[in-house]
């Protein structure tokens, strides 16, 4: 192998090659504990540890990185305990997942490093949102991020570099093109003749390292990485290497051809620098068994500690307490005066007010800036607080969820609006993937708002009308509000802001110019988990939120229902299930409405959860009255019957008849 001229000193050679050489080692000894049936599983990263090391090694120990399976370099060149590592891999509590996820899905910010999830793509958006907060923050930082040649399928891979190219975000994509997605060949994997020609379509400035010579991914890596800082925008790298070992071991490698096997075992990154330090006389016998010696003490010590750690042991309230950051919440209690204002105003003051509260919240979404959005909620936002808070994304939803994660990650909040709550599909795997589950994973907080303007009653059709807060409810890690009331959405939206955990904030379009109310024209907040109870009675409970408020409050006024409980939930995660308990022992008669399909939605589970716990009060059958199990149609004369409203009627009428 022929190593480029360079001007590293002795010392940093020998640098390069220890870092390199210790992930060698570590991976030795897994292969062999892996037969013992001591760890679970194992991805290699053999024969790749030149990227792993120049590229960490290129960072400054302040800097970010995104690693993947196969990048364990980057881990001990960080200095990440080893036998924190090996309990890890163990699955035991003094890992960094405290035994719930498994090799290297985690992160660690003390190291400034953020682990992978399986679904691959996320992480290079959360590569921009943590690039972003240096920007916004003027620190000249560079975030380094790996995928692999699969991952470059994905449509999270195109969409942020396409953010990442419009926003000018000092990003180092690194492509590690190891010749085959689990048994997927290149050639079967993308059509053009290098997939740094990708940068070329974003506009982006691109690169082809050879991945083995260590020298030369250190040097121009090393080079590239300044120039980043000094002129902030992203670069994207292709290393050419290839993966010596199964995707994971039980996959072995028969699929790969022989003579490619031996073509790329000649290009050893480590083999072939170790004789090239031999040769410059950098490198002697008694050096290199010195060091080898050190480092198998090192990590025979290390495995020692960790197979004396205990087994983790099950702690339902441990499990249970760790889904969330803790949230301290702060009451601030409405003050002075009031006006008389629509919900889409009050959600926009809310909005202004915690921009004013937190200087470290940015706001994102489409046509959200100078246009003020859809729904103008944000319109004079960005004369107020500048292009760096209030930023137009690209239609990529995705990428825009995971760097709102980003931001998170690197000490910012951020709020993300779906142009319509349709949209988030397209947003779907990163919040419920990353952003749902990564402080239970490895005590990451996702302060994060998702911004949901849904609902039908307007002619918007299949895709512009859904309500779709039950896709969200059933996810672990995730908090719901859905507001009916001006008051309601800004302090509830307030609260939301101030949790550092992920929130889908609902706000129904239909009530946006429709439902005015009194509402404080100072700052203020409403916890979660707290129903209200907008009607006091004794013979039925109506049990509703957003726009089945409204509903259920014009149904009781027109067939002239006095003695009822009306129940609004304002929070869907978390329950107020102590008022729903309280209102239903009271009356005895149940009715459940939401404007979404029956099957699966909010009311199902709450009618479970009260006969479970109620059942003894009931005196009827629990009534659920939601929308028609088909997609939300356009024409005026479809929407209306498709909707509840005249259902809900006929339920009530039968429920007081029972």
């Amino acid at each position: 192998m022929e190593y480029p001229n360079h001007s590293l000193s002795k010392d940093q050679l020998l640098m390069l090659y220890q870092r390199m050489l210790k992930p060698r080692l570590i991976e030795e000894k897994m292969l062999i504990l892996l037969r013992q049936g001591k760890i679970s599983k194992w991805f290699s990263g053999i024969g790749q540890e030149a990227i792993s090391v120049g590229v960490a090694s290129s960072l400054s120990d302040s800097e970010y990185i995104l690693p993947m399976h196969r990048n364990l370099g980057v881990f001990t060149s960080r200095q990440v305990p080893l036998n924190r590592l090996f309990s890890q891999w163990q699955g035991k509590a003094g890992g960094f997942t405290n035994g719930r996820d498994r090799s290297f899905h985690f992160g660690s910010n003390q190291h400034r490093i953020v682990g992978m999830i399986s679904h691959l793509g996320p992480q290079l958006g959360v590569a921009n949102g943590i690039a972003l907060a240096d920007l916004i923050n003027k620190r000249k930082q560079v975030t380094a991020v790996f995928t692999g040649e699969g991952a470059t399928s994905e449509g999270d891979f195109h969409e942020a570099l396409n953010i990442a190219a419009v926003w000018n975000l000092p990003v180092l994509f690194c492509i590690e093109n190891n010749g085959y997605g689990l048994s997927t060949p290149v050639e079967e994997q993308y059509k053009c003749t290098n997939l740094a020609d990708k940068g070329i379509g974003y506009g982006m400035e691109s690169h082809i390292l050879d991945g083995n010579n260590v020298i030369e991914v250190y040097t121009r890596v090393s080079e590239i990485c300044e120039s980043i800082r000094k002129d902030p925008r992203p670069v994207l790298l292709e290393f050419k290497t290839f993966r010596m070992r199964g995707h994971e071991e039980a996959s072995g490698t028969k699929y790969v051809p022989q003579e490619l096997m031996d073509f790329w075992a000649a290009r050893d990154p480590l083999e072939n620098f170790a004789s090239y330090l031999k040769d410059e006389r950098i490198l002697t016998e008694v050096l290199e068994v010195r060091l080898k010696k050190e480092i198998v003490h090192e990590i025979n010590d290390n495995l020692s500690e960790a197979f004396d750690e205990e087994p983790v042991s099950f702690n339902e309230t441990k499990e249970l307490g760790d889904l969330y950051k803790p949230f301290n919440y702060q009451e601030v209690s409405p003050t002075g005066e009031t006006n008389e204002i629509r919900l889409v105003d009050a959600v926009s003051q809310g909005l202004r007010q915690s921009m004013e509260q937190h200087p470290n919240l940015v706001l994102m979404g489409q046509d959200i800036a100078e246009y003020g959005g859809v729904f103008k909620v944000t319109e004079g936002f960005l004369e107020d607080f500048g292009r760096d808070r209030v930023r137009n994304t690209p239609i990529c939803e995705s990428a825009v969820v995971s760097t709102a994660m980003g931001l998170s990650v690197n000490g910012m909040k951020a709020v993300v609006e779906m142009q319509f709550a349709d949209f988030v599909s397209s947003g779907f795997n990163p919040i419920v993937n990353y952003l749902a589950k990564v402080h239970y994973r490895w005590g990451q907080q996702a302060d994060v708002v998702i911004r949901m303007p849904c609902g039908a009653g307007v002619g918007a059709g299949p895709f512009h009308s859904q309500t779709n807060e039950a896709w969200f409810t059933k996810v672990p890690g995730l908090k719901v509000a859905y507001p009916a009331f001006p008051a309601d959405a800004k302090g509830l939206l307030a609260t939301a802001i101030n949790d550092p955990n992920p929130v889908l904030f609902f706000e129904h379009k239909g009530l946006y110019r429709s439902v005015y109310g009194e509402v404080p024209e100072a700052y203020y907040t409403i916890p979660f988990g707290k129903a209200a109870l907008l009607r006091s009675g004794k013979t039925i409970s109506v049990i509703t939120y957003g726009a089945g408020v409204h509903w259920a409050l014009e149904a009781l006024d027109e067939m002239g229902i006095a003695d009822a409980d009306l129940l609004d939930l304002r929070t869907l995660c978390p329950l107020d299930l102590e008022a729903v308990y309280q209102s239903v022992r009271k009356t005895g008669k149940v009715l459940l409405l939401q404007e979404d399909s029956l099957f699966g939605g909010i009311a199902s589970d709450l009618s479970a959860l009260i006969t479970e716990n109620c059942f003894e009060y009931l005196d009827a059958p629990i009534k659920r009255v939601a929308a028609l199990e088909i997609p939300v149609p356009f024409a005026a004369a479809l929407e209306n019957e498709y909707l509840p409203k005249k259902r809900l009627r006929l339920a009530l009428a039968d429920l007081l008849a029972y």
